[in-house]
């Protein structure tokens, strides 16, 4: 076997480990997550209720929330006993709307919470006509997720408290929209009386501060939290690469990933914090919480059992405050619910000073490479409206920034191709010697300046780009529904097509096929791009070894099916780059004198095969 053969198969082999450890962690779950979370949606729809009904509690603040001993989060309350859709939930306390342009729902009045909430910018499939996003839901409704806001009481204190069901007041006719803030109101009937003023911008970052008018005669101490509670355990996608649960940053922990099935058996985990953030966040949306930068808290991810299923919550708990008699006291937090945009999450970071908000996104380990090849592609999508024709672009600019490389790389191996006449007479005069055979190997190669490993860099160069690039494609919100033309509606799903029912002309599902019903999905890209790997490798001259040929031979078939399901943007930059290889490997043989043999390596191949057959 030959040097660079031999660096050709490593780096095949490389590859397609890459390819299968993505395939195993989340092509191959992908079709199945799919599927049940439809089931899941279908289940609900006609039912009256759903898992967050049959909680039969509201954990307001759940269990002990972080703090000094004694003090307690708010009473919780009980749910009603039957199960209902949510709209019946929706209607069972007074509420006042939210209208923006990109949010809708309501504020329950009920507990003051923000349990309502629907994102008029999503929808949940590619049909325009499909329902919009839900994200935020009551207690009571299917699957519920809420954001509250309030005062625990001090150690040893007795005042009465707002608690989740306490009716707040707000004036008649009262909308919160962006120029319009909410202001509630409620007299515990003690000598304290409560404020909560709401208000939200043109995205998604709520604004809520909490005051304190002390009537009485005693001075009062009380905390401050902020907490988002969602009952049930969710249905994941249940990727490796891609993070969904309990998230948060502190100044003690930094970053803290908390998946659902740990912090059920951890049940609790506090830190110590100086501003920061925490939440629940699903791929594309999240729920959080963000204190004041400069605010010390205890921050708390838990899990409590309610009922049969069991209720994530992540909250944290202010430092004490002493409201003494005729003094007013106020604290302020802030809420973001809604999608992860990348240019919003970004500019609330530097808007409000939030200690990295940015890794509300999952740019993952290797952000360093990920988020500016997001960035690059966003910038590229807005000059030309499609992210499809964006990705095309950014593979033109990635082959120029490796031009000197690549260039460098297919000079030697056309240098090697044109010495290939003198290695095979190496090869008939050693014949079994392989240590004087390969010496004077090298000395061909240091004598015509020939790199032996140059084969598999065009491939090694290629392995970060590609992982970036479905990073971008799997967990940006902007790439979900992108479409680029005709039968592509959205770049980070799967080509939609298949030829096992004749590309939709047959009316059969194959991927309902048991066992290789995954495999059945080989779409139009796929095809296109098993194609131009195919030439790719055709431009070579075939090996000598029968066993390489085989191995050569075979793998743009095994590489069409394994790319099958990943996501069809990451499907049509392969398929470009290769074209894009192809080309530039050509001019370079031809500048170098060596003949490009790849219509001939493809006439002998349909040769080949005509004789095969007629024998």
């Amino acid at each position: 076997m030959t040097s660079e053969n031999r660096n050709m198969i490593i780096a095949i082999v490389l590859s397609m480990a890459v390819l299968i450890a993505w395939q195993f962690f989340s092509g191959i779950p992908q079709m199945e997550a799919q599927r049940q979370q439809q089931a899941q949606q279908t289940a609900q729809q006609p039912a009256a209720g759903g898992q967050g009904a049959a909680t039969g509690q509201d954990t307001a603040g759940g269990a002990q929330a972080p703090g000094a001993a004694g003090t307690t989060a708010p009473t919780p309350a009980t749910a009603p006993p039957k199960a209902m859709t949510r709209t019946e939930a929706l209607a069972l306390a007074p509420r006042v709307p939210i209208e923006t342009p990109t949010v809708v729902g309501s504020v329950n009045l009920k507990g003051g919470r923000i349990d309502d909430l629907s994102l008029k910018d999503y929808r949940e499939t590619v049909d325009p006509d499909s329902p919009i996003i839900v994200l935020l839901s009551p207690t009571g409704a299917p699957d519920p997720f809420y954001a509250e806001f309030g005062w625990v009481a001090g150690s040893g204190s007795t005042v009465k408290l707002p608690a989740s069901d306490t009716v707040w007041t707000a004036p008649d006719g009262a909308k919160l929209t962006p120029t319009t803030p909410l202001t509630l109101s409620w007299d515990n009937g003690e000598g304290q009386v409560f404020h909560r003023t709401i208000s939200i911008d043109e995205h998604y970052m709520f604004h809520v501060v909490d005051a304190v008018e002390n009537n009485g005669t005693a001075a009062v101490t009380l905390h401050p939290y902020a907490l988002v509670s969602r009952h049930g355990t969710p249905h994941t996608l249940g990727y490796y690469i891609l993070h969904e649960g309990l998230i948060g940053v502190t100044s003690e922990g930094g970053l803290h990933e908390v998946k659902y099935k740990d912090i059920a058996e951890k049940k609790s985990e506090t830190f110590s914090s100086v501003g920061g953030w925490l939440g629940i966040t699903d791929k594309y949306w999240a729920a959080t919480v963000i204190p004041g930068t400069d605010e010390k808290v205890q921050a708390r991810f838990s899990a409590a059992q309610t009922g049969a299923d069991l209720t994530y919550q992540t909250d944290f708990l202010g430092e004490p405050v002493t409201i003494d008699p005729g003094q007013n006291v106020q604290r302020d937090g802030r809420l973001f619910a809604g999608a992860k945009v990348v240019r919003v999450v970004d500019g609330y970071q530097k808007q409000y000073n939030i200690d990295r908000f940015e890794l509300l996104i999952d740019w993952g380990w290797f952000y360093f490479i990920t988020k500016p090849m997001f960035t690059v592609i966003d910038w590229i999508y807005h000059v030309v409206g499609n992210f499809g024709v964006a990705i095309l672009i950014v593979t033109v600019l990635v082959k120029l920034i490796f031009f000197p490389l690549a260039n460098k790389s297919y000079a030697s191996m056309a240098k090697m191709k044109a010495v290939q006449p003198e290695i095979q007479g190496l090869r008939e005069r050693y014949g079994d010697d392989k240590v004087k055979l390969q010496q004077a190997m090298m000395e061909i190669y240091k004598k015509e300046k020939i790199n032996p490993v140059a084969g598999c860099l065009p491939i090694v160069i290629q392995i970060p780009v590609f992982f970036s690039l479905y990073k971008v494609l799997f967990v940006t919100i902007e790439m979900r529904h992108a479409p680029f033309f005709g039968w592509i509606k959205d770049l980070s799903a799967p080509d939609p097509t298949t030829v096992f029912n004749l590309f939709g002309l047959i009316p059969w599902d194959p991927s309902t096929v048991p066992v290789i019903g995954h495999f059945l999905m080989l779409g139009v890209w796929p095809i296109i791009m098993g194609c131009t790997m195919w030439a790719q490798m055709k431009l070579n001259p075939a090996p000598p070894d029968p066993t390489q040929k085989a191995i050569f031979d075979w793998m743009p078939l095994i590489f069409t099916f394994m790319l099958a399901r990943f996501a069809s943007g990451l499907v049509i930059y392969w398929a470009w780059n290769n074209t894009l290889s192809v080309i530039q490997q050509s001019i370079i043989m031809r500048r170098n004198g060596v003949k490009v043999e790849l219509w001939d390596n493809l006439k002998s191949t349909f040769v080949r095969k005509k004789k095969r057959t007629a024998g």
